[in-house]
């Protein structure tokens, strides 16, 4: 983890993967290489700091285990082990870094709504207004912004104003979210 206690991207892989198992159970190797690839690749785009991860470091790790097969030369049957639902969950509880707009804090958002049911309702609601109260810090550093530029010639009020829409409806809705726990 980054020292503000944000994910890297090995990381993020590694969520990717540990909570995929969790929520499927055991699933080939292949398919869950295929899974995380998807996923990933659609909220990022294609990203070599995400391809890199490895799911037979997983395993050697001790955080997935082959319970049929080897590993990736048989398409081994993987499913996680009690270390991995261990660091799945301080992955959840991991941090998201501002500002939003960066392609790996989306992934990580993404990932945590993804996977926030299989958390107990408790840590849930605790994720949740982690995000809010993330949102909310963005929408002040938004508005100071806006507050400087609103004479401007030119967009970049109203650019803006539309991204600080865009984080008094992420508010409402997580609120929304947290309140029908």
């Amino acid at each position: 983890m980054y020292r503000d206690n944000s994910l890297m991207p090995k990381e993020t892989v590694r969520l990717a993967a540990l909570g995929t198992l969790i929520d499927r159970g055991p699933t080939r190797y292949a398919d869950l290489a295929a899974e995380i690839r998807h996923f990933t690749s659609r909220i990022v785009g294609p990203s070599l700091d995400l391809m890199g991860t490895s799911l037979e470091m997983l395993r050697y790790e001790g955080m997935i285990a082959a319970i049929d097969g080897e590993g990736m030369e048989d398409n081994a049957l993987l499913a996680v082990t009690d270390d991995g639902r261990n660091t799945f969950g301080s992955l959840m509880a991991a941090t998201v870094r501002t500002p939003s707009a960066d392609p790996l804090n989306k992934l990580v958002i993404t990932l945590k709504l993804r996977f926030l049911h299989l958390l107990p309702a408790d840590q849930q609601i605790d994720q949740i207004e982690s995000l809010v109260a993330r949102h909310e810090s963005e929408l002040a550093r938004l508005a100071d912004l806006a507050s400087h530029h609103d004479t401007d010639h030119g967009h970049i009020s109203a650019w803006l104003h539309q991204d600080m829409a865009q984080m008094r409806e992420a508010i409402r809705w997580f609120t929304s979210l947290r309140d029908g726990l």
